[in-house]
């Protein structure tokens, strides 16, 4: 690349589903470094397997890199000087300049079948050489051509490799060199004349004037091919992007992520509550840290830090279980108000609110949120924990096994003296709640304080594991909570005379 030159790198998937982990970590990088160094983050879909990328899924990757806020300066929807931004829409320039290397001399048609491929790979493997394609067709004759043309064979084209090698600079990893006679003449063309990757990603880098190719390392291999685009293309060696590959994200098993060892997709973390800021603060330290041993950091924190020499080469390890520790602690660190927002598209999603909420239940759930955003570690948790202050009377039900443990022949003097201690409790706060529950309980039945509330809480809640009790009660108002208890006292009784009790 040009000294001085403004840094425009790219993020450029192929979303033939959602976009996993490794794909965002690698959007977050390229987005740091962008906005690092007051550059241009680039969005580009490469969706020239029209049978794979879906218009649904370029959707649903715009959608997770918004949820995510990782703003593009161009690309779809963005616009650009450099469009258009989907691969599909490119395929004329591709097509130009595959002739232009044709006509050059860079490229030639190569009519080997499948078949043919196949048999001399097999024959250059026993005799123990290289096993990429073997320059079949590079000097083919006029005759031989018209042999082939006449037996019907459509060809493809392949890019000339020189012999030799090619040596340049990762940013990450380092000098690298790929010896030519492992990156044989590579296909830029198929049959039907669609374009390869090689061949696109190579001419859009160009055309879009991206400064820096910050990617997996699983692309590594392809970097040689995409240096003889660029040289084919003209290109000045001083003028071609600098290359970063960044390390692999694996499973605890030190296996690539995937569904044996963990979740890829971003959406799945999504959807199981996890928060985009904890998303974004821990895939930045899958390959990379602030220093200082700083493990928590905003987007805007990371990007006023992010050096492409602080990546690491190594691959690292994906822990679902610090991830969950990381989004507790985000999740406590929300404004009230902020977790209240966050947490009702769950309660919808579970038909505990309705969408729009209603004028109450928005006051309930915003009253509500504080006595849990301490208590969980994903936003899915809500449900569960305010389902019993959000569904009608007639929905309300104990759980049966807490019901069985809790609300026993023994519970039932408990749940009786917390019945009449609330029935004409002034005023109707958690305080005097907790005051008269206490006094009637403790002080006059002389309980522990585990059977004398652990009823109580399942009673009104439906289960031993609540929000604080005597808040929870407050909310639920003298009413409802009164006829919890009662219903409450007649499982108590029913299960005293099952025992014969």
């Amino acid at each position: 690349m040009i000294d001085n030159e403004p840094v425009r790198v790219r993020f450029a998937p192929s979303p033939s589903g959602d976009l996993h982990v490794g794909n965002i970590r690698t959007a977050l990088y390229d987005w740091a470094f962008a906005r690092h160094t007051g550059g241009v983050f680039v969005l580009r879909i490469e969706d020239t397997d029209q049978s794979r990328v879906t218009d649904e899924y370029v959707s649903s990757a715009l959608g997770t890199l918004r949820w995510l806020g990782l703003d593009w300066d161009e690309g779809p929807e963005a616009g650009g000087g450099y469009g258009p931004y989907q691969q599909s829409q490119r395929l004329g320039i591709y097509a130009d300049w595959a002739a232009k290397f044709l006509a050059s001399g860079h490229a030639y048609y190569c009519y080997c079948t499948p078949e043919e491929l196949s048999l001399r790979r097999e024959a250059a493997r026993a005799a123990g050489g290289p096993s990429g394609y073997d320059g079949h067709c590079r000097e083919l004759t006029p005759e031989q051509v018209s042999v082939y043309q006449a037996a019907g064979r459509k060809p493809v084209l392949r890019l000339r490799m020189p012999a030799g090698s090619t040596t340049f600079t990762d940013l990450v990893r380092g000098e690298v060199t790929f010896d030519h006679a492992f990156v044989p003449d590579f296909v830029l063309q198929r049959a039907d004349g669609s374009p390869l990757y090689t061949l696109a990603v190579a001419v859009d880098d160009v055309l879009m004037k991206i400064t820096h190719v910050v990617r997996g390392e699983d692309l590594l291999s392809s970097t040689p091919r995409q240096l003889a685009v660029y040289r084919a293309m003209g290109v000045a060696e001083a003028d071609f992007p600098l290359f970063a590959h960044l390390p692999y994200v694996l499973g605890q098993d030190g296996q690539k992520l995937g569904k044996r060892n963990g979740v890829a997709s971003v959406n799945w973390y999504r959807e199981e509550g996890f928060l985009p800021e904890a998303m974004c603060n821990y895939l930045a330290l899958l390959g990379w840290s602030p220093g200082e041993n700083r493990e928590s950091f905003t987007l805007a924190e990371m990007a006023a830090e992010f050096d492409l020499a602080r990546v690491n080469k190594n691959a690292a390890q994906f822990d679902l279980r610090k991830l969950e520790a990381m989004n507790g602690d985000k999740i406590r660190a929300l404004d009230p108000a902020d977790f209240a927002a966050r947490i009702m598209p769950f309660l919808q999603r579970a038909d505990l609110v309705t969408d729009p909420p209603a004028a109450a239940q928005a006051q309930l759930v915003a009253a509500a949120a504080p006595l849990i955003q301490t208590r969980i570690s994903r936003l899915t948790e809500a449900a569960s924990l305010l389902g019993f202050l959000l569904v009608s009377e007639d929905d309300f039900a104990v759980d049966a096994d807490e019901a069985a443990s809790s609300l026993t022949a023994e519970s039932g003097r408990a749940l009786k003296a917390a019945e009449a201690a609330l029935a004409n409790l002034e005023p109707w706060t958690a305080g005097a709640i907790e005051a008269a529950l206490r006094h009637a309980l403790l002080d006059e039945l002389g309980l522990k304080p585990r059977p004398a509330f652990a009823p109580v809480r399942v009673a009104v809640t439906g289960r031993r594991i609540s929000p604080p009790l005597y808040e929870s009660i407050e909310l639920l108002g003298r009413e409802r909570a009164l006829g919890r208890l009662a219903h409450a006292v007649g499982l108590a009784a029913a299960a005293a005379s099952s025992c014969g009790g």
